[in-house]
């Protein structure tokens, strides 16, 4: 008889333990258990605040999940200021403080609990953080650095009980951020040109924030700024930064100019966004990072029905200010205003919120969204765009698993169709029909989608990296290259950024640059430890690099993480010549 199936998701574990809880019980027991349960309710409060839940509390201990890494790091920084606080009204031998430890990778769900090693390394960080502080895992330090006000004191390699892999350790202290001295040499990332070449500065557009701070009109936030920056896009001499990346900095804690810095981009747009019934106010700035001087700044006050105007306004005077010889007969046509109605645009955000989550019950709530949209417009270009990519997300996954991969890519290749209809001038649509030919093995019919996608926007890291692999599968490694570069830079802290970086290494290793491939599969498997592809090239370019100790070491962790793994999953791989395949299956071979 089969054994129960589980499901697998990617999420952000914060392990929290109250400090001396023992020695507290053997003074006053109840004043104790009392006294746990006001700060319990502090950090249940704080993690639903950002979007997490408590799970499987265990005595003086409590788990917690989160979908995005920096909701789970915020959450920590304030539940812990918080009990801080709390603090300073009890006696100094009987204040509780927590220790806590964060992780990110993949998880093992089953009911309302959450268990793996990525659960594990939670705990064990926990237990090396001090008391009232936060120590992050390397994966999660990858998605936060530099997206709040906190300095990350590098802690080196840990090597936790019971746990294959060493796990590198960050403590977080409250801070002007500094760059973090690695151990392995990494270099800072070099801004204010998204390409890292010559040519203009990029752009970054953060959420606006919510004042005060209220989850129904955030998504508002969210969703203006996503739609300013689908306006500059289209903007051809400016280079700018992906949403997936600028999404990322909604807290208020990070300044202009450390935004910049991390994103790549010397101007960075912020503002707020306050909401009283029906009317909105917003207010819009433009920094210089490399100054960290505002150049530009307006106040919007505008009806609801208005706010796709504004947008449009907001983003034209944006272009107007960088650039004046733009002609604005031609800003206005890039702002174009979305005709959908209020309430539709309203429900593609929600879904697109529940989609960065990245969980299970999350996404299949963002469907829901996105097919209430579709019932209420169905001639929406952006609610058909949502549909694709939902239905691209799930074939991805389910990718050689089964024939309703295929089914979830005939459904990709008819919304993006559609959407076309409605609007031939928008990229998504040609980018999600370039990913359909790539994955049903035709790259080189993917070249003219992806190609049509960056005409319209320029700046479209997922068009970019997709292309990347379509040269790569044709056997044009050298041409994939400084594609998938590319898209790295544009899109500095995209959810999927360790795909990218596995390509990446896919294509030096065909390169025959196995040490780079190395290190960008590294990268990869930084922020996705799980990704069974970065780890098969990693191996097999240790051992085409004569380190056979380590390749063997890799191999065992890849089949440790997934003991039915063969060379048959590799053979899957769409290569145009199969020699390409044989390639990287001979390498990973030779790591026997």
């Amino acid at each position: 008889m089969a054994g129960p199936r589980y499901t697998r998701q990617v999420a952000t574990i914060v392990s929290i333990d109250a400090a001396g809880f023992s020695r507290l019980m053997g003074i006053d027991d109840e004043a104790t258990v009392a006294t746990f349960e006001q700060m319990r309710e502090i950090i249940e409060a704080s993690c639903a605040d950002h979007g997490g839940r408590l799970f499987g509390p265990a005595g003086d201990s409590m788990m917690a999940e989160f979908g995005a890494p920096v909701e789970a790091l915020l959450a920590a920084l304030e539940f812990q200021d918080r009990i801080r606080d709390r603090n300073e009204a009890i006696a100094p031998d009987r204040r509780m403080s927590f220790r806590t430890g964060i992780n990110t990778g993949s998880v093992i769900v089953r009911e309302g609990s959450r268990y793996g090693d990525d659960v594990n390394i939670a705990a064990r960080l926990q237990e090396i953080a001090p008391e009232g502080g936060v120590v992050i895992s390397d994966t999660t330090w990858q998605h936060v650095r530099d997206r709040a006000a906190v300095r990350f004191i590098d802690l080196g390699i840990q090597n936790f009980h019971n746990i294959l892999l060493p796990v590198r350790a960050y403590r977080v202290e409250r801070g002007t951020p500094q760059p973090v001295a690695r151990q392995d040499g990494a270099a800072p990332f070099s801004f204010f040109r998204a390409d890292g070449k010559g040519g203009p500065p990029a752009i970054a557009v953060l959420p606006l924030r919510s004042e005060p701070d209220d989850p129904e009109t955030r998504y508002i936030g969210e969703g203006i700024a996503e739609d300013i920056i689908a306006g500059l896009s289209n903007v051809r001499w400016l280079p700018v930064i992906s949403v997936n990346s600028s999404r990322q900095f909604a807290d208020a804690a990070v300044t202009a100019e450390a935004a910049g810095q991390a994103l790549g981009a010397r101007y960075v747009v912020t503002g707020t966004v306050t909401r009283n019934g029906s009317q909105l106010r917003v207010r819009t700035m433009l920094d210089d990072a490399s100054s960290d001087r505002t150049i530009w700044s307006r106040r919007y006050d505008r009806d609801m029905t208005d706010m796709f105007d504004m947008q449009g306004e907001i983003g034209s005077e944006i272009v107007a200010t960088l650039e004046k010889e733009v002609d604005r007969i031609e800003q206005a046509r890039t702002f174009r205003v979305p005709w959908e109605s209020l309430e539709t645009w309203q429900l593609v955000r929600r879904g697109r919120w529940h989609m960065q989550r990245r969980t299970r019950e999350d996404t299949e709530r963002a469907l829901e969204f996105f097919q209430a949209a579709y019932e209420r417009d169905p001639n929406s270009s952006t609610v058909l765009d949502e549909l694709a990519w939902w239905y691209f997300w799930r074939s991805w996954l389910n990718f050689g698993a089964s024939g309703e991969y295929r089914e979830d890519l005939q459904r990709v290749v008819d919304y993006s169709r559609k959407a076309l209809y409605v609007d031939s001038q928008d990229a998504r649509p040609h980018a999600y029909l370039g990913i359909t030919d790539i994955m049903s093995g035709r790259p080189r019919a993917a070249l003219e989608h992806l190609s049509e996608a960056l005409r319209i926007n320029p700046s479209f890291a997922f068009a970019r990296s997709a292309m990347g692999s379509a040269h790569n599968l044709l056997g044009e490694a050298e041409r994939a290259i400084p594609l998938f570069q590319g898209a790295d830079r544009l899109s500095p802290f995209d959810l999927y950024r360790f795909h990218n970086l596995g390509e990446l290494a896919s294509a030096q290793c065909l390169a025959g640059d196995w040490e780079g491939a190395i290190l960008s599969a590294e990268r990869s498997l930084m922020l996705a430890p799980a990704y069974w592809y970065a780890r098969f090239l990693k191996a097999g370019a240790l051992a085409r690099s004569g380190r056979h100790q380590e390749a063997r070491a890799e191999r065992a962790i890849l089949l440790a993480q997934d003991p039915r793994f063969t060379v048959e999953k590799a053979e899957l791989i769409p290569f145009a010549d199969k020699a390409c395949n044989r390639l990287l299956i001979d390498a990973y071979l030779a790591a026997e």
